[in-house]
């Protein structure tokens, strides 16, 4: 095994668990068809399956689920072969008997439920209880009613390819704590989940700790780690010491629950050290870490950089904001209401975020040519992007290819095929003013001699135009309004990023205060101060 609970011997069979049944024993005769139900006498029935059709098939897929049945309960699904691997593992490696399944009211096609079960493994028991729900579907080759087959439909935590196992866990438990001390729990800080899971995964032999016995989800990602559902017999947990702020944390974690589909990282500028990292989500994907999608406007710092590291403009040098912008047959336009100003500066085409300005320069100048080549140099060279980075759990480090065609333009203003996620911008943002390029981590390199990500940084004559030109933008541009109320030192960049299929663009927001930069992304969030803004000026308030 990859990793997680090590399983003893466990036979090939779902046997048949005796008592504890609610429904009984079903005699359902069939033979496997081509949806995984059986084949039905008479006429193929269409349509949506009717209220009778979906009491019988949910009652009798509970039935043989109760009684450990696992090829008639398979039968009664439209995918058979999943729906009878991950059933037999239940009741096999995961060792889960004396199932009792109570219906609750169903709705439409959809009925909920409860599980009441017991896991049992070398003389050791403990209860297991959780809620779930499937539908009911018309079988499309039999025309049969039934379950529409999803893991999730066993356990609501499970996805494709994830299995149930219980036995002495592979890795030893952790106690996460943070930068001074404080431990770092699922329940009080819930989006750090995952990255826990994987905390544990990849250090609980370093950390010191012995392992327990339990039940856990085995998840089929290898970045991810696995889950425990119920433990045993509980092992020693080894202290395991990380980056993150809980002070922060616990801003972040408030803070994206605003807005759905939104993650945010904050990073210490001075050493590289991720201080918060939280996902509001419909899954448990760590977006913020691994997040590959276009960042608008929050592009514009890497932009600005290339522009000024070559010599092509300056700060309070010329940077025209005309309405459109016209670059091998694709014109470019502004947000909806920006005045045009062809006397503007980079700062000023910068703090308003003038789309148009951008795309006049990206041919830079007869003496400072610009090629399809320079905003990916300066982005990797400059601020370590692409590089591989060991952040102690699995991450994406950004993506800015050297692109040909429109999308050389469209990549100046982070749309194009620009790739980037919360943690990628808080550190553009960290290296943009610092000059110094300092890869984020989330687990001291020292526990396991990772070697970290380098990049030249930028020189100081960059670094501080572009910290004006971002302290401009969050006291009297677009980031204003969000980071009002604010002290101390700050600085801010917005951005908006158009999604193919979104009538709503996603909302980018990076910005700092003192030591602490952050970004966050909210899907279909709108402009980058309606949603990111409000959310990374919630993190930087805590000051780390």
């Amino acid at each position: 095994m990859r990793s997680g609970v090590k399983v003893g011997i466990v036979g090939g069979v779902f046997a048949v668990l005796v008592g504890g049944a609610g429904y009984g024993a079903y005699n359902i005769v069939s033979s496997v068809s081509g949806d995984g139900g059986s084949s039905a006498t008479g006429a193929k029935k269409t349509g949506p399956p009717s209220h009778d059709e979906i009491a019988e098939t949910s009652e009798k897929f509970f039935a043989a689920w109760e009684q450990g049945d696992a090829a008639t309960a398979a039968d009664l699904t439209d995918n058979a072969l999943a729906a009878k691997e991950l059933l037999v593992a239940y009741g096999g490696q995961a060792h889960i008997g004396k199932v009792k399944i109570t219906p609750g009211t169903a709705t439409g096609a959809t009925v909920p439920f409860e599980v009441s079960a017991t896991v049992s493994y070398e003389g050791r028991s403990k209860p297991l209880a959780y809620k779930s729900e499937l539908a009911v579907v018309r079988g499309k080759t039999t025309g049969r009613a039934l379950v529409d087959w999803q893991p999730s439909v066993l356990h609501p935590d499970l996805k494709t390819g994830d299995t149930l196992v219980t036995g002495e866990a592979a890795s030893p438990p952790i106690e996460a704590v943070d930068r001074n001390g404080v431990v770092l729990t699922k329940g009080k800080y819930p989006s750090l989940g995952p990255v826990l899971d994987t905390l544990r995964e990849r250090y609980g032999d370093k950390a010191g700790g012995t392992p327990g016995v339990e039940l856990a989800i085995q998840h089929a990602s290898e970045s991810a780690g696995d889950s425990t559902l119920v433990t045993l017999a509980k092992g020693k947990a080894g202290k395991l010491p990380t980056t993150i702020s809980a002070g922060a944390q616990a801003a972040a974690e408030k803070a994206v629950t605003r807005y759905a589909e939104s993650s945010v990282v904050a990073v210490k500028p001075s050493t590289g050290e991720v201080l918060a990292v939280a996902n509001h989500r419909g899954d448990a994907f760590n977006a913020a870490f691994q997040g590959k999608v276009a960042p608008g406007s929050t592009m514009k710092i890497i932009t600005a950089a290339m522009f000024i590291d070559n010599g092509v403009t300056a700060m309070n040098s010329p940077a025209p904001c005309p309405p459109t912008a016209t670059w091998q047959s694709q014109t470019f336009k502004n947000l909806t209401g920006m005045e045009p100003n062809e006397k503007a500066t980079l700062a000023n085409s910068f703090m308003r975020s003038c789309n148009t300005a951008f795309i006049k320069l990206i041919d830079g100048s007869d003496e400072r040519p610009l090629t399809d080549e320079s905003l990916t140099t300066e982005a990797q060279e400059r601020f370590g992007l692409g590089k591989d980075w060991k952040t102690g759990i699995v991450s994406f480090d950004g993506s800015v290819p050297a692109s040909g065609g429109p999308n050389r333009a469209a990549n100046a203003i982070g749309q194009g095929d620009v790739q980037m996620n919360p943690l990628n911008m808080a550190s553009v943002t960290a290296t943009a003013i610092t000059g110094t390029f300092r890869q984020p981590y989330l687990v001291s390199p020292k526990l396991d001699d990772r070697e970290m990500a380098t990049a030249r940084g930028l020189p100081s004559g960059t670094s501080g135009q572009l910290k004006q030109m971002m302290r401009l933008t969050a006291t009297s541009g677009t980031g204003a309004q969000a980071m009002a109320g604010l002290g101390g030192d700050i600085g801010a960049k917005t951005g908006s990023a158009e999604v193919d299929g979104q009538e709503t663009s996603n909302s980018w927001f990076t910005g700092y205060r003192g030591d602490i930069a952050a970004a966050a992304m909210t899907e279909e969030g709108g402009h980058g101060g309606d949603a990111a803004g409000p959310i990374v000026a919630a993190v930087l308030r805590t000051g780390g």
